[in-house]
C-alpha cells in the first residue's frame, strides 16, 4: 500500500514539473506572440492606410482631368471639334486608362432631321443610334436623344460616336444627378462595348450649362443644361495604373479589391490582386494571432465622382515561424526545459524509491529511520534541483545578470551571464573580481545613478534607467533592477542585478518624439513644436518685457516651380531654403516649416527694434541668390510679414494669423519685400476673403472689361498699338483694378480662364478696329505666371487669333522679367515655339529683375519695356537717366525695339527722343481708355504734335503709313 503510494507521487512530481514548465512556457510564447502580432498588425494597417490613400488620390486625379475638359465648355462660348481634339490629347495622354472624353449634346426630337443633316455634311452615313440586342441600329422615337457629338480618340470608338446615350439608363440617372448638382456623378460598373476582352468601366459625367447662365438651384440647372461632358474610364486598368505608380502591387502577400459600390458584393467587384481572401480566417479554438501574423482586412469607402466604393486591403495568413522568431525561441526552449525538468525530477524520485525498497528488504528494523532519510534526500535532491533550474534559467536569460559582493564601496563581481558578455562586450573573465563602477566608462554624469546607490547604501531593492558604456566604448541604456541577497544568518551577503538593454525602444521613442515636433521633408520645427516655442517665448517676454518677433515667410511663385519642374525639384529647392533661413538665424531663434513654401521664425531675446530691418533684409537677400537644383539655376523670392509679441497678439495662434496677414500684404505691393502688421490688414484680409468669392463668379456674370492704353511711335508721332488692361466692374465695389484681383485670381487658378477671356476679347476687338480702317494697329496682352505654364499654350493662342481673324503679328504678347527668368530653359523653349507661330514678344517692366545678359541674347524677343519707374524721376536723377539710356543701348546693340512706360510730362517725352527710344505710352499721351472712347480716339487720329515727333520722321510720313524700326533681321515683317 505504501509503494503504491509512492509510486502514485514519483508520476505525479514528473506531471507537476512539466505542467509548471508547459505553463510558464505558455505564458511566455503568448506574452511574445502578443506582442509580434501588434507589430505585425500595425505595419499591415499602416500600409492598408496607404492604399486606400493612393487610390483616393489617383480617383480624385483621374476625375480632375474631366473637369479640365467641363471647364473648357464652361469657359470658352461655342468649343470647335478642333479645341476639344486638342485639349483631350495631353489628358488622353495622361490617363492612359481613360477609354474616351466624350461630349453629349442634347436634340429635341424636332431638330433631329435638322442636326442629322448637318453632321451628314462632315460625316457621310451619320444618324443618331442605340443599341439594340448588341448591335447599333438608329434611334427610335423619344422625346429628347443625348447625342455623343464630340468624341476623342475617334478611332477604336467608332461606334460610340452618335450614340443615344439616353438609351443607357444607367446614364440616365449619373446625368439627372450631374444636372441637378453641377457636380461629377459615376455611372455604376458596366461593360464597356469598345473593349473587345472583359474589361469593365465607369463613366463620369460633369453638365454643360448655357453659356453665360449662372443656376442657383437644382431647378435651374435643369432648365439650363445643354449637354454633358463624360470622361468613359477603364476601371481596372485606372486602379492598377494608381496602386503600380506607389509600387503597391509590387507585394503578393497583400491582396486589394475594389467595388463599385458601397459595400464588398462581388457583382461590383472593379478590381482584385493577389489571391488573399477579403475576410479573416475562421475562428477556432485559439486565437487566430497565437499562431499566425496578419489574416486581417481593412477596409474603407472611397468616394468615386458621387458614388460611395469599397475597398478592402487583406493580407495573407502567415505562419508565426515565417517572421520573427523570438516567440518560437520561447517556445522550443520553454519545452526542452519543461521536459529535461520533468524527466529529471522523475529519475530523481524513482532512484530514491528503488534505494527506499533495497534498504526496507534488508533491514526492516531500520525502515522508520531509513523512511525519513529518504525524505531528508528527497528533500535535498528537490533543492538542488530547485537551485539548478534557477542557474540554467539565468544562464539562457536574455538579459543581463550580475551577482556582486555586498562590501561597499567597489562591489566587486562575482558573476555574469551569458547574456552580460552579449550585450557589454566585456567577457566573465575581464570583470570578475573587478567593481561594479566598471561600466560607468568615462562618463561622470550619469543620470539616475543616485537611485541605485542609494540602494546599495541601504541594502534594499532598487530600479533606474542608466546610460552605460559597452567595452567599446559605444553607450547604450539600460533598465537596471538591483535585489539584495540575504545568508543563512539573515544579513545581506550579495546583491543581483538584472539589466534590461531598452536602446532601440529609447531610440524608438527619441524618433517618435521628434516626427511628432518636426517636419520630415526639412527637418525644421513644425506647427505644434512652433506654438511650443512661442509659448515658451511669450512667458519670456511677459517675464522680461522684451519683445518677441514672429517672421511669416512664403516663396513668391513657388508653385510655378512644382508645376514646370515637378515636385522633386520643388522638394529640393525647399530644403534649400530651409538651410538658408536656419544660416541666417541665430541659434536661440526658431525657424519652422508650416506646410507647402510657407516658414515661420520666432526671433527671442532681447533683439534692438532697429536691428530687426536688418534681419528681414538679410532672410530675403539669402533667399533670392541664385539656386542650381540639377541642372536648373532658379532664382526664387520671398514675401514676409512681420507680427511682434504683445501689441499684435499675446498667443501663438493670434501671432500666426497676423504675421500671415501681413505677408498677404507684402505680396500685395510687389513681393520680395516685408510689411510689419497693422490693425488695418485685418480688414484688408476681410476685403481679400469678399473679392476671392465673387471672383469665381466674374467671367459667367461678364463683369470684367478692358481699358486700352495707346502706344504711340516717337518717329511719326501716331498711334501703333495699345496695351490691354483689365479692369473688374464689381457690382458693389465698383470699377477695381488689378491689383486688387489678380494676385488672387492666380493664387486660385482663375487666373487661366480670366486670361483665356481677356486675350479673346482683345484680339476680336483688335480685328474690329483694323476692319475700320486701323490695319497696321497691334494689341499688346499681358500672360501671368499660371498661364505661362500651360502645356497647350501656344496652340491655344493660335486658335484665339484664328477665331478673330487676327493676323500673329499683330498680337504683342508680354512677359515680365521675373516670370521669364524664374525657369530660363523652359522660357526658351515656350518662346521660340510664339515665334515660330509669329507673334511678337515683349518683355514688360525690364530693369526691375534680374536678368542675365547671358540669358537675354539667348531668349527670341523683340521689344523690352523700360519701366515707369525708371521713366518717373528721369529728368531729375541722374541715375534713373543712365539706367534708361543703357537699356535703349543694350536694346539696340541686340536689335530689340525699346518702349517706355509711364511717361507723363514733356522733358521726358524730349530726352527719350533725344536717345533714340522707339515708342512711348504714358498719361502724356493718353490714359487708359475704353474701347468706345478708344475707337473716337482712332476715329480723330490723334497724335503727338509735329513739334514732339523725332527729326526724320517725315521721311515715313509721305507714304501715309507709319512704321517703327524692325525689331530683327530675323522678323522684318513685324511692325
Amino acid at each position: 500500500m505504501l509503494l503504491t503510494r509512492l509510486r502514485f507521487s514519483v508520476s505525479i512530481s514528473a506531471l507537476i514539473a512539466l505542467g509548471i514548465g508547459l505553463t510558464i512556457t505558455a505564458l511566455m510564447f503568448t506574452a511574445v506572440r502578443r506582442i509580434e502580432y501588434g507589430r505585425h498588425q500595425l505595419e499591415f494597417k499602416q500600409n492598408a492606410a496607404l492604399r486606400l490613400l493612393a487610390v483616393k488620390e489617383g480617383l480624385d486625379d483621374a476625375i480632375a482631368g474631366l473637369q479640365s475638359i467641363n471647364q473648357l465648355f464652361a469657359t470658352v462660348d461655342s468649343v470647335s471639334r478642333e479645341q476639344f481634339h486638342h485639349f483631350a490629347q495631353p489628358l488622353l495622354a495622361r490617363y492612359t486608362y481613360i477609354q474616351a472624353f466624350n461630349y453629349h449634346r442634347l436634340v429635341p426630337l424636332a431638330q433631329r432631321p435638322a442636326y442629322e443633316a448637318d453632321m451628314r455634311k462632315r460625316f457621310p452615313g451619320f444618324s443618331i443610334k442605340e443599341r439594340r440586342d448588341g448591335i447599333m441600329v438608329p434611334a427610335g422615337v423619344r422625346p429628347l436623344y443625348k447625342v455623343v457629338d464630340y468624341l476623342e480618340p475617334m478611332k477604336g470608338n467608332e461606334n460610340a460616336f452618335g450614340f443615344d446615350a439616353s438609351s443607357y439608363t444607367l446614364q440616365n440617372e449619373a446625368f439627372r444627378r450631374a444636372s441637378e448638382t453641377g457636380l461629377p456623378s459615376a455611372t455604376g460598373l458596366l461593360r464597356l462595348m469598345q473593349e473587345k476582352d472583359a474589361q469593365q468601366g465607369v463613366i463620369v459625367i460633369m453638365p454643360v450649362y448655357r453659356h453665360g447662365a449662372v443656376p442657383k438651384n437644382a431647378a435651374e440647372r435643369r432648365e439650363a443644361v445643354t449637354g454633358d461632358t463624360a470622361a468613359v474610364f477603364r476601371v481596372g486598368d485606372m486602379i492598377a495604373k494608381i496602386l503600380t505608380s506607389r509600387g503597391f502591387l509590387d507585394q503578393t502577400a497583400i491582396g486589394m479589391s475594389v467595388y463599385a459600390g458601397d459595400r464588398p458584393d462581388p457583382a461590383t467587384l472593379a478590381f482584385r490582386y493577389g489571391d488573399v481572401a477579403d475576410q479573416a480566417p475562421r475562428a477556432s479554438l485559439s486565437p487566430a494571432w497565437l499562431w499566425h501574423d496578419n489574416g486581417d482586412s481593412v477596409s474603407g469607402q472611397i468616394d468615386m465622382a458621387g458614388t460611395q466604393w469599397h475597398m478592402v486591403v487583406s493580407a495573407r495568413p502567415a505562419l508565426f515561424m515565417s517572421g520573427a522568431r523570438g516567440s518560437l525561441y520561447v517556445l522550443i526552449s520553454g519545452l526542452l526545459l519543461s521536459f529535461l525538468a520533468a524527466a529529471y525530477v522523475y529519475a530523481l524520485v524513482s532512484r530514491s524509491l528503488r534505494i527506499t525498497h533495497m534498504v526496507d528488504e534488508r533491514t526492516s528494523d531500520l525502515r522508520f529511520a531509513n523512511l525519513r532519510l529518504s525524505e531528508d534526500i528527497a528533500l535535498r535532491v528537490s533543492t538542488e534541483n530547485a537551485l539548478r533550474l534557477r542557474e540554467r534559467v539565468i544562464e539562457v536569460s536574455a538579459n543581463a545578470i550580475i551577482i556582486t559582493s555586498a562590501v561597499a564601496p567597489d562591489y566587486l563581481i562575482e558573476y555574469v551571464n551569458p547574456a552580460f558578455e552579449r550585450i557589454t562586450g566585456y567577457t566573465a573573465d575581464e570583470v570578475t573580481g573587478r567593481s561594479l563602477r566598471i561600466l560607468q566608462g568615462d562618463d561622470r554624469d550619469l543620470q539616475n545613478t543616485e537611485a541605485i546607490r542609494s540602494a546599495l547604501r541601504e541594502k534594499r531593492e532598487g530600479h533606474a534607467m542608466l546610460r552605460t558604456y559597452r567595452k567599446d566604448g559605444s553607450m547604450y541604456w539600460n533598465d537596471l533592477y538591483i535585489a539584495p541577497v540575504k545568508n543563512e544568518a539573515g544579513e545581506v551577503s550579495h546583491f543581483v542585478l538584472a539589466q534590461y538593454d531598452i536602446t532601440e525602444s529609447k531610440r524608438y521613442e527619441a524618433e517618435l518624439e521628434f516626427q511628432a515636433s518636426h517636419d520630415a521633408l526639412t527637418g525644421l520645427a513644425n506647427r505644434n513644436l512652433l506654438r511650443d516655442r512661442l509659448k515658451q517665448a511669450i512667458a519670456y517676454s511677459d517675464r522680461y518685457g522684451h519683445p518677441i518677433w514672429v517672421l511669416f515667410v512664403d516663396l513668391d511663385r513657388f508653385k510655378l516651380v512644382n508645376d514646370t519642374l515637378g515636385h522633386e525639384i520643388g522638394d529640393k529647392l525647399l530644403k534649400a531654403i530651409a538651410e538658408r533661413l536656419l544660416a541666417t538665424a541665430r541659434e536661440v531663434d526658431t525657424v519652422a516649416r508650416l506646410g507647402g513654401d510657407e516658414f515661420a521664425l520666432v526671433l527671442a531675446g532681447n533683439i534692438d527694434e532697429s536691428l530687426v530691418a536688418g534681419i528681414l533684409q538679410r532672410i530675403i537677400a539669402a533667399i533670392a541668390q541664385p539656386l542650381m537644383i540639377g541642372e536648373h539655376e532658379l532664382f526664387m523670392t520671398c514675401s514676409v510679414g512681420v507680427a511682434v509679441c504683445p501689441s499684435d497678439g499675446r498667443d501663438p495662434d493670434t501671432l500666426i494669423k497676423n504675421a500671415d496677414i501681413a505677408m498677404y500684404r507684402a505680396k500685395e505691393i510687389g513681393r520680395n519685400t516685408f510689411q510689419f502688421y497693422t490693425p488695418s490688414m485685418n480688414e484688408r484680409s476681410q476685403d481679400r476673403l469678399r473679392i476671392e468669392g465673387d471672383l469665381r463668379y466674374a467671367v459667367e456674370r461678364n463683369e470684367f472689361v478692358l481699358h486700352y492704353q495707346p502706344q504711340v511711335d516717337l518717329r511719326t508721332g501716331r498711334i501703333t498699338g495699345m496695351e490691354t488692361l483689365l479692369r473688374w466692374q464689381h457690382p458693389q465695389l465698383g470699377l477695381l483694378s488689378p491689383s486688387r484681383f489678380i494676385t488672387l485670381a492666380e493664387e486660385t487658378g482663375m487666373i487661366i480662364p480670366i486670361g483665356a477671356w481677356v486675350l479673346r476679347t482683345a484680339c476680336r476687338q483688335t480685328r474690329t478696329w483694323q476692319l475700320l480702317g486701323n490695319d497696321e494697329l497691334r494689341v499688346a496682352v499681358n500672360l501671368s505666371a499660371r498661364q505661362f505654364t500651360q502645356k497647350d499654350l501656344v496652340p491655344s493662342v493660335a486658335a484665339v487669333l484664328e477665331e478673330a481673324g487676327l493676323s500673329p503679328k499683330h498680337l504683342d504678347i508680354e512677359l515680365t522679367e521675373s516670370l521669364v527668368m524664374t525657369d530660363v530653359d523652359h522660357a526658351i523653349g515656350v518662346l521660340h515655339a510664339f515665334r515660330k507661330l509669329g507673334v511678337t514678344l515683349s518683355v514688360d517692366d525690364f530693369g526691375t529683375g534680374y536678368s542675365s545678359l547671358s540669358y537675354l541674347k539667348r531668349l527670341p524677343l523683340n521689344v523690352l519695356k523700360i519701366d515707369q519707374s525708371f521713366i518717373r524721376d528721369l529728368t531729375v536723377d541722374p541715375d534713373d537717366a543712365a539706367i534708361v539710356l543703357s537699356i535703349i543701348s543694350l536694346a539696340h546693340s541686340l536689335r530689340l525695339q525699346v518702349i517706355a512706360e509711364g511717361v507723363e510730362n514733356e522733358e521726358q517725352l524730349a530726352y527719350l527722343q533725344r536717345h533714340g527710344c522707339d515708342a512711348m505710352q504714358g498719361y502724356y499721351f493718353s490714359r487708359p481708355l475704353t474701347a468706345e472712347q478708344f475707337t473716337q480716339m482712332l476715329q480723330e487720329q490723334k497724335c503727338l504734335p509735329p513739334s514732339e515727333v523725332m527729326p526724320g520722321a517725315l521721311q515715313d510720313q509721305s507714304s501715309g503709313t507709319a512704321r517703327l524700326r524692325p525689331t530683327s533681321t530675323a522678323d522684318t515683317s513685324a511692325p
